[in-house]
């Protein structure tokens, strides 16, 4: 059983179809990010990929995140958790300060190559979530 903190997530009961429709979420907005020129766009929609990636991979834990400030945080923490990868939580950590930047401090320069390694990296991790729910045929 993944252990959480009460205070951003609680237990679910969630459906196969549920799960998955939270990955198909997360691989709409990911779509988004891959076609869009803009770059703004393909980044706000490659970290919404991630944060939806999470959320897909939590509702397979039976786990839901609460709408408390930070749960992004939180989101990209048990991601990195359940993956057992630290990157994430770096790279995913690095993407929601630049977003909050973008949001709150007046707005953000996001380069070419910024976008192309970002989305790289939410491409990797959803490969990584539908590993798991492949082979738990979700």
């Amino acid at each position: 059983m993944i252990q959480y903190d009460s205070k951003y997530f609680t237990s679910f009961k969630f459906a196969k179809e549920q799960t998955v429709k939270h990955y198909e979420n997360a691989l709409k907005d990911l779509n988004i990010a891959i076609e869009d020129k803009i770059l703004d766009v393909k980044f706000n929609y490659s970290y919404t990929a991630l944060i939806k990636s999470g959320v897909a991979l939590l509702s397979f834990h039976q786990i839901k995140a609460k709408n408390a400030l930070g749960h992004h945080f939180k989101i990209i923490e048990m991601l990195a958790s359940i993956l057992k990868d630290d990157n994430i939580s770096v790279l995913g950590n690095i993407m929601r300060n630049k977003r909050n930047v973008g949001l709150y401090a007046g707005g953000m320069i996001v380069t070419e190559k910024e976008c192309k390694d970002y989305l790289e990296f939410v491409i990797d991790v959803l490969k990584r979530v539908k590993t798991i729910l492949d082979k738990h045929k979700i």
